[in-house]
């Protein structure tokens, strides 16, 4: 028999907020369990490193090291031979002696090291930024840690993708897209004008939103194709094209109409930025970048601006994405124009997949091939 309390309002309220206070209890919980194991896993990777080179121990340390482990803590699946190896790597990635003192501290806020258990570790690191380091890295699951050393070159490129990671509460699925698409290159690189035509915060975050070039890996076009095309392929995998985009962007609609005057106009692709608060207007253009694109998307915009934009809302950004572009030409367009644009290009990629191209000859044995025949004609 139900309780009336599941028709009572005030318990019901009561009751919801209550879960969300659990939910909130377990997350933290969890981190907290992650990062005392991350903490834990640090140190014996200090201790593996320094045994290996002040101990006769030999080869077969980490192997009897492993088995001890695991006879003693079964129901842990941290102690295999190759974890203690990442383990190892770990370590060592993070508290290489040149790299780190060539960093700048300030990557990583203080705030963090007092807020996590590693006086022990501090002891063990070297130098601040280790020290810094190790706070964030601790926040992260293990299998992230493990995808961002083995695909990272450094450890600046280490540490934005930690950062971003934390930030973005990423899976571990798109951290490792992201890292094999080179965002740490990408982003905040595009030709725009945003230091002069938005406010100091809005300028910076602008200029993060921005990518150059984007890569749509998952579009299939043929060699001849449009603009409609484009559009057309991009909306069909919507989900990774905001992924491509970056966190933030909420897509609103194509092909917006706007009236103007007697005239109407078509808006390519039309986007709310969460953190910007403002709309982003994307113009696509096949073709190599021209001056009156940056003419066309400023009439766009102050379109938006007069039709769309609300009092709470801040002032609209548009982006071009063209297939290549002139930097210094697009620099010139840029120059004289008072709205916030932004100019990136775009990659393609056509890789086939790894079934379908492991069973296909390389270019290499095609040549062999006929350097053969043609071998055999000449007999």
């Amino acid at each position: 028999m139900k309780s009336n309390l599941v028709f009572d309002k005030e318990y019901k309220v009561w009751l919801a907020d209550l879960k969300a206070k659990v939910r909130n209890a377990q997350i933290k919980a969890a981190v907290k369990v992650n990062s005392e194991m991350l903490s834990f896993y640090w140190e014996l990777g200090a201790d593996i490193v320094a045994k290996q080179a002040n101990t006769k121990w030999g080869g077969g340390f980490l192997i009897q090291l492993s088995k001890d482990l695991t006879a003693e803590f079964s129901d842990m699946k941290g102690f295999s031979l190759r974890n203690l190896k990442y383990i190892k790597q770990w370590y060592q990635f993070y508290s290489r002696g040149n790299a780190i003192s060539q960093q700048p501290v300030g990557l990583i806020g203080q705030q963090a090291v007092a807020q996590l258990p590693i006086n022990r570790i501090i002891q063990k690191s070297v130098g601040q930024f280790v020290q810094q380091a190790v706070a964030q890295i601790t926040q992260i699951p293990w299998g992230h840690n493990i995808a961002i050393i083995t695909k990272c070159k450094n450890i600046k490129e280490a540490i934005y993708y930690v950062q971003k990671t934390i930030t973005h509460n990423w899976s571990r699925s798109v951290l490792v897209h992201q890292i094999e698409w080179g965002l740490f290159k990408r982003e905040g690189k595009a030709v725009n004008n945003f230091s002069l035509t938005l406010p100091k915060p809005q300028s910076d975050l602008a200029k993060q939103t921005l990518k150059d070039p984007y890569i749509f890996d998952f579009l299939r076009l043929t060699e001849e194709y449009n603009e409609k095309d484009m559009e057309n392929a991009l909306i069909e995998h919507i989900a990774k094209f905001l992924l491509e985009l970056g966190t933030g962007f909420s897509y609103v609609g194509r092909q917006i109409p706007l009236r103007v005057g007697e005239s109407e106009f078509y808006i390519d692709l039309l986007f709310y930025h969460i953190k910007l608060r403002c709309y982003i207007v994307i113009e696509l253009k096949t073709v190599v970048f021209q001056p009156e694109f940056a003419g066309k998307l400023n009439f766009y915009i102050t379109a938006v601006d007069r039709q769309l934009r609300s009092e709470f809302d801040q002032p609209t950004v548009g982006i071009i994405i063209c297939k290549t572009k002139d930097k210094v030409v697009a620099e010139y367009a840029l120059s004289d124009i008072h709205k916030p644009i932004g100019v990136s290009e775009y990659q393609l990629t056509h890789s086939l997949p790894k079934k379908f191209k492991s069973n296909l000859p390389t270019i290499k044995q095609i040549e062999k091939e006929l350097s053969k025949s043609t071998n055999k004609i000449k007999k």
